[in-house]
C-alpha cells in the first residue's frame, strides 16, 4: 500500500491536582478551546472538550505519528502555563491521565458524554466516573497510586 492510514480516536481524560476543584465557569470555556487549538497545533484532530472543575475530557483523533503520551504532555505542559496566565498562579494537573480507545460507531455517544459532564457530576464525583472507566476497558480500579 503506498499510503498509510490510521483511524484512531481516543478518550483523554486528566484532573486537576488532588482533583482541587479549580477551573471555575469563567475560565472553563477558554480552557476547552485552548486544549482544542494545542491538539490541532499537534496535527490532531480535535473533536471535542469538556469538563468541570476539578477535571477535563477530550475526544482526539490522533495523528498516525503522534504518541498518546507526546500528545498529553503538550496539552498539559501548555495550558498548565496558560492558566497560569489566566489569573491561577500555582495552577497544576495531576501526574497522570487516562487515555482509552473508541470505535468509531461510539464517537457520538462520547461526544454526547462530554457535553453531559456538568449534569453527570451532579451525581458522580471523579473518582467514580475514572474508576468506571478502568473497570469498563478491564484495568485496575483499585490502586491507591491512581489517586496522587
Amino acid at each position: 500500500m503506498p499510503r498509510s492510514l490510521a483511524l484512531v480516536v481516543i478518550h483523554v481524560i486528566f484532573s486537576t491536582k488532588d482533583r482541587t476543584p479549580i477551573l471555575n465557569d469563567k475560565v472553563r470555556p477558554d480552557l476547552f478551546a485552548y486544549l482544542a487549538t494545542v491538539a490541532r497545533n499537534a496535527g490532531c484532530e480535535c473533536y471535542r472538550v469538556g469538563g468541570v472543575a476539578d477535571h477535563v475530557h477530550l475526544a482526539i483523533r490522533l495523528l498516525k505519528q503522534q504518541t498518546i503520551a507526546k500528545l498529553v504532555e503538550q496539552l498539559k505542559t501548555s495550558s498548565s502555563r496558560w492558566l497560569k496566565t489566566q489569573g491561577i498562579p500555582r495552577f497544576t494537573w495531576q501526574i497522570g491521565y487516562g487515555a482509552f480507545s473508541v470505535g468509531p460507531a461510539d464517537v457520538d455517544a462520547l461526544l454526547r458524554y462530554i457535553d453531559r459532564q456538568e449534569e453527570h457530576h451532579r451525581a458522580q464525583t471523579f473518582r467514580d466516573e475514572f474508576s468506571a472507566f478502568l473497570r469498563k476497558y478491564g484495568l485496575d480500579a483499585t490502586d491507591e497510586h491512581l489517586w496522587d
